[in-house]
């Protein structure tokens, strides 16, 4: 594979588009072909080691694309349609350039919730099984940091996000869609733009390639490929299944009591049933498969136990930026506390709203955080600590560590950080607000 890289960059002028974890990993590449290299982000910071190369910061970072023949653009680049038709032509990435020349089995995994946990799930299946298997891709891993430890059996599991497949020309051998809910609406110009990007994860599959799609996702394109389709549901029967007592995949018929999952919520069922699928097409013995289930402990800041103090359960699910995602933390604990709130992106709330005042809902008491928070609590009626009647009820505050000494006064049981926002503006990602967090409830 690297001698191919070295045949696509030769003599070419190569832009770095943001300057990141996989923007420097894709200078050292860059580094061992025959190329003219130039940095662009607009909050770069300028090092002795980028010294030799063209570089552009600030507002005006993005004056160059035209002056070079590829963009190697990471994923935290938000370009909406800011840019020419001829400029989005030279745009690649890691994980382009990964599908397009790498000749190992490749497993690509996408969708709005759930691909973390499905891709490290399928990871640990496959090396307990004997694989010989690498985890890549949004999980943390830029796509091509591994190229050296390859070797011909190895499968590759890569986590991809709709940043990383907005401009790929190639599909992975195995493609999962587990799912497309309304995200990242600022990074895109609306819902569509962000689903075409999603959808790009089987547009070039062949007639060796398998697909394993949601089939709420189902169209009329899925239909025409030439590949092996296989529909999965969490609710309604179709070749990938959950049930109340047990998952199906491609008739056969699992009881969840035979998989000692440490992972709660039904939504993980499925994500189960997709990993176990995706074993078997890589000649895993099922029950083999199944046996290592019990073994993983999922993954940190998703539906993560903190501990419990005074009988209440603390909840770190910090990886929730959408409203599905924070009523699936709800149903998974039966949390009667919810802490909600961050970037406001203007996404829909209706679901969650409507939920939250359902009978189903468990919830008596939401904390809102600024700002989509705040939004939340309005669509909710409003703070109503006064009536004591009103479910659920509804507390401001001004930030995180407010948050939690509230919950330690109208928590009952649960306790669950799953915010259905994004952490920017208050948090550098993610994992600092889980960390946070978690540090918060330690202390108490």
């Amino acid at each position: 594979m690297k001698e191919k890289l070295k045949s696509f960059f030769d003599k070419k002028r190569v832009l770095i588009l943001g300057f990141g974890r996989e923007g420097r990993s894709t200078l050292e590449i860059l580094r061992q072909c025959n190329c003219t290299i130039g940095i662009a982000d607009q909050n770069l910071e300028i090092t002795p080691d980028i010294n030799e190369y063209a570089k552009y910061t600030g507002d005006s970072y993005l004056s160059s694309l035209d002056d070079y023949d590829i963009i190697m653009k990471t994923p935290g680049i938000a370009l909406f349609d800011n840019i020419s038709e001829e400029i989005k032509k030279k745009i690649t990435s890691q994980t382009d350039l990964l599908l397009r020349f790498c000749d190992n089995e490749i497993i690509g995994i996408t969708g709005t919730k759930g691909k973390s946990t499905t891709s490290s799930l399928l990871f640990h299946i496959l090396q307990k099984c004997g694989k010989n298997a690498i985890l890549l891709g949004n999980i943390g891993i830029p796509p091509l940091s591994e190229i050296d430890n390859l070797n011909e059996d190895t499968i590759i599991v890569c986590e991809m996000s709709c940043h990383q497949l907005e401009y790929v020309q190639a599909s992975p051998d195995v493609a999962v869609l587990l799912n497309i809910y309304e995200e990242h609406l600022d990074h895109y110009t609306d819902f569509y733009a962000y689903k075409q990007a999603k959808e790009n994860i089987y547009r070039y599959l062949d007639e060796e390639s398998t697909l394993i799609y949601n089939a709420r996702c189902n169209n009329s394109e899925i239909q025409n490929l030439p590949c092996e389709k296989i529909s999965a549901s969490e609710t309604d029967a179709y070749d990938i299944y959950v049930e109340d007592d047990k998952i199906h995949i491609c008739g056969i018929e699992i009881a969840v009591d035979d998989l000692h999952t440490q992972l709660a919520g039904r939504h993980n069922l499925y994500n189960i049933a997709i990993a176990l699928a995706c074993a078997v097409e890589e000649d895993c013995d099922l029950a083999q498969a199944i046996s290592t289930i019990a073994s993983f402990h999922g993954l940190e800041h998703r539906l993560e136990l903190v501990r419990s103090v005074k009988d209440i359960q603390y909840i770190n699910d910090s990886i929730s930026t959408i409203p599905l995602a924070a009523i699936a933390a709800i149903k998974a604990f039966d949390a009667d506390t919810i802490i909600l709130g961050g970037m406001d992106r203007g996404i829909s709330y209706d679901l969650l709203v409507n939920y939250l005042k359902s009978d189903e809902s468990p919830v008596m008491s939401v904390i809102a955080l600024p700002d989509s928070g705040y939004r939340i609590a309005d669509m909710l009626g409003g703070d109503n600590e006064e009536d004591e009647e009103q479910k659920p009820q509804v507390y401001r505050v001004k930030d995180l560590p407010e948050a939690v000494n509230l919950s330690t006064r109208v928590a009952e049981r649960c306790c669950v950080l799953s915010p259905a926002a994004a952490s920017y503006g208050f948090y550098k990602n993610f994992e600092e607000r889980g960390n946070h967090f978690k540090a918060l409830v330690n202390n108490l």
